[in-house]
């Protein structure tokens, strides 16, 4: 840790330069751009280094010890007013520096939980000092720091290796600074790659590790790739599109040979459930097998793209990030519910460009009963600018701004005055009810402001990382808004829906998580995600194009075997990833087996809501019909517009559903397929091809199916009984509950 400082001797002696100390844990001191010691640029690093302001410390809700610090040192004015002044000045002795209370704390001359700050260490000094000088917080003509830079911003290892990474920081009088001691880091793969305080980082294993770096709430990120070394050379791979040649490049970087293509009936499956979130019937499973064209697999994604279940799916998708539900918390009410997702699956039927979508959507005015998108900025809780800017730019740019409305941002830096100021853009958002019972007009009131919660000033709307927008009195800036955001030149809005669609279909972004983009997070593959950025773009907005790319892609189309050299990763897309369905999809997918229904339902609000007969679950408007298997299975709640409110994970509950379940023996005993077969007289051979092709759209193994006849064949008398208890145990494998 460098901590830079200028020594000044207590009182009216002359300044002197400070003997050189021997380094603590390699930390080292230097006069900083000449100038004294001061609060913003070096008692400031010093805090954030210590972890002063960190969560189980003072930055905690209340702070401990009476001594509240912002959280991540996000607000060093409010932070310099606490060290200072709170507590009636208590914690400063500016006539014996050394016993200033906040000191004592830190060398645990007086109780104190955190760790130790030595009287000899450097850091102290620079304390000490700094209390001297009177506790300056700025010097007048402090420079103000504009970037940092990390080197090597990406550097190839081998395992066992280490390297040494440089940080400068640029100041606004042009100077740079050497920052390397004083900064922060932490790394997104610890065990590819560790980072120690002071910047040196251990290739630990192979892979890929990104180091990020953080100094006085600037950031940096640097890329280590330990690549995995191969007995042979890296084999020649086919690439279907430009996706696999961005995909096997990397690859081939880290030396992760991909896994071979799945098979025809893999492919099917996965397609179909990724498509229309349906399972292909027995009937379409057996022409697509049987089918010898080449071009098979992109003539099926064709036909997948152009029929109605891909709206109804996808409506589902995104009824889950537009928060489409009747109640609790966001209040959209029924009839609202169903325009809102109309208008939703209209505008994914007609393949809307992107672009409108997201527009229309910030923009609509009108009633929420008939104006379908006017739903956006009611379906939050409050109706209040914050929120609705915070959910729109994390729908739309897939950041993660809401947590700079208490505290700043852990590593970006993103803090209240960013929060505010996009909530601004939607400052004049109105509303006003009707005569109709829970309907609303939103519109645009000329007169709407948003009031700074400190100063009670007007806040003015201004963009993510950009300048403030002033608006005429006149004006929606919505519009605006809206006309920045999707922009071709926007660094967000494509890219933004490029990886939640690759996300949707592989089971990860190339960001992870799929709505976390910030520049301390970069993305897996940077040229990948541009590309499909790109290309979205230059096909306006055409999200099947999207589609189309990917699903046509060989990485899409790898098997989910690993082999040998990329059985540990599970973030290059080496190899499919399988993931288990959705609540909706596993649902959807046991009544099409067993060709039975469910009855969806809601209770709340009135009036009742009962849906008829043969209602899909992936057909759900309203996220407040469903039924109980659906809350088991991990659907959303659609309180947030968070892609982790989803849960996709297995839990001994779901296990012993499928064993135990009253539900789902009486669904496989009374089956109209079973008992449609059975009086057919089809042969147990038959019978068995027609389970398998049903619900796991293949035909059954030799073995597998040579070990149902016997079963069969020993139990004559109970014929339908055994036939049933294959359907059961069919359902209860891995490979009917996940996608693979």
């Amino acid at each position: 840790m460098i901590i830079t400082v200028a020594i000044a001797v207590h009182c009216a002696r002359a300044q002197e330069s400070s003997p050189k100390e021997k380094p603590l844990d390699g930390i080292q001191l230097e006069t900083s751009h000449g100038t004294p010691v001061s609060f913003v640029n070096d008692v400031r690093s010093a805090l954030n280094k210590l972890g002063c302001n960190a969560t189980e410390c003072h930055g905690a809700a209340k702070g401990k010890g009476g001594l509240k610090l912002s959280l991540f040192g996000a607000e060093p004015q409010l932070d310099y007013e606490a060290l200072t002044k709170s507590s009636a000045g208590r914690r400063i002795n500016r006539i014996e520096p050394e016993k200033s209370l906040f000191l004592l704390k830190a060398t645990k001359s007086l109780p104190h939980e955190a760790r130790v700050l030595p009287v000899e260490s450097p850091e102290y000094k620079m304390l000490v000092s700094w209390v001297a000088q009177g506790t300056p917080y700025a010097h007048e003509k402090e420079p103000i720091l504009v970037s940092i830079t990390v080197s090597p911003t990406e550097q190839h290892l081998r395992k066992g290796d280490s390297q040494q990474l440089t940080v400068r920081a640029g100041f606004s009088d042009g100077t740079w600074k050497d920052v390397t001691r004083e900064a922060s880091y932490t790394s997104s793969e610890g065990k590819v790659a560790a980072v120690e305080a002071s910047g040196k980082a251990q290739a630990n294993d192979f892979g890929e590790s990104v180091i990020v770096v953080n100094y006085l709430r600037k950031a940096a990120t640097a890329r280590l790739v330990v690549p995995q070394p191969l007995p042979q050379s890296f084999p020649k791979l086919k690439a279907n599109n430009q996706v696999d040649e961005f995909v096997h490049t990397k690859l081939k970087t880290l030396g992760l040979p991909p896994s071979e293509l799945c098979s025809d009936a893999e492919f099917l499956r996965r397609v179909y459930l990724d498509v229309i979130g349906l399972l292909p019937s027995p009937q379409e499973a057996r022409a697509f097998l049987s089918d010898a064209d080449a071009r098979k697999r992109s003539k099926l994604i064709d036909r997948l793209l152009a029929r109605e279940e891909f709206a109804d799916f996808w409506a589902l998708k995104w009824g889950d990030l537009l928060r489409i539900k009747s109640e609790y918390p966001v209040r959209v009410w029924p009839k609202a519910v169903q325009v809102y997702y109309r208008w939703v699956r209209a505008s994914l039927a007609e393949n809307k460009p992107y672009d409108q979508f997201a527009r229309e959507l910030l923009m609509a005015s009108g009633s929420n009963f008939r104006e379908g998108a006017a739903n956006f900025c009611r379906a939050v809780p409050s109706k209040d600018p914050q929120t609705i800017a915070e959910s729109a730019v994390l729908i739309f740019m897939g950041a993660r701004v809401g947590c700079a409305r208490c505290h700043g941002h852990p590593t970006e830096s993103w803090d209240l005055e960013d929060d505010l100021g996009l909530a601004a853009f939607f400052a004049k958002v109105g509303f006003k009810s009707t005569l109709e019972w829970k309907e609303e007009i939103v519109l645009f009131n000329s007169k709407g402001t948003l009031l700074h919660p400190r100063t009670k000033e007007a806040v003015k709307p201004k963009f993510l990382g950009g300048a403030v927008w002033e608006a005429g009195p006149e004006e929606d800036p919505r519009v605006k808004f809206a006309a920045w955001l999707t922009a071709p030149e926007n660094p967000w809005f494509a890219r933004n829906i490029a990886n939640r669609v690759w996300f949707w279909l592989l089971g990860r972004g190339i960001v992870h998580e799929p709505d976390d983009l910030r520049p301390t997070n970069p993305p897996e593959n940077p040229d990948l995600l541009e590309y499909l950025a790109q290309e979205l773009v230059s096909h306006r907005y055409d999200l099947q194009h999207l589609y189309r790319l990917i699903l046509n892609s060989r990485t899409y189309q790898l098997s989910s075997k690993p082999n040998p050299w990329n059985a540990k990763d599970t973030a290059h897309f080496s190899h499919y990833q399988m993931k288990r369905l959705g609540a909706e999809q596993l649902s959807d997918a046991i009544c099409q087996v067993t060709e039975t229904s469910e009855r969806f339902q809601s209770i709340i609000p009135e009036p009742f809501t009962f849906l008829p007969t043969g209602h899909r679950a992936t057909q759900l408007f309203d996220g407040n019909i469903g039924t109980a298997f659906l809350e088991l299975f991990g659907r959303p709640p659609r309180d947030t517009p968070y892609e982790g409110e989803r849960n996709s994970e297995t839990s001994l509950w779901q296990a012993l559903y499928f064993i135990n379940s009253d539900q789902l023996e009486g669904k496989v005993v009374n089956s109209p397929r079973l008992k449609r077969l059975l009086k057919a007289s089809q042969s147990d051979a038959a019978i068995i091809d027609e389970v398998y092709l049903a619900a796991l759209s293949r035909l059954p193994e030799e073995d597998e199916k040579q070990k149902v006849l016997d079963y069969v064949a020993k139990n004559k008398a109970a014929r339908a009984q055994a036939i049933g208890d294959l359907v059961w145990a069919v359902l209860n494998t891995k490979e009917f509950v996940f996608v693979r």
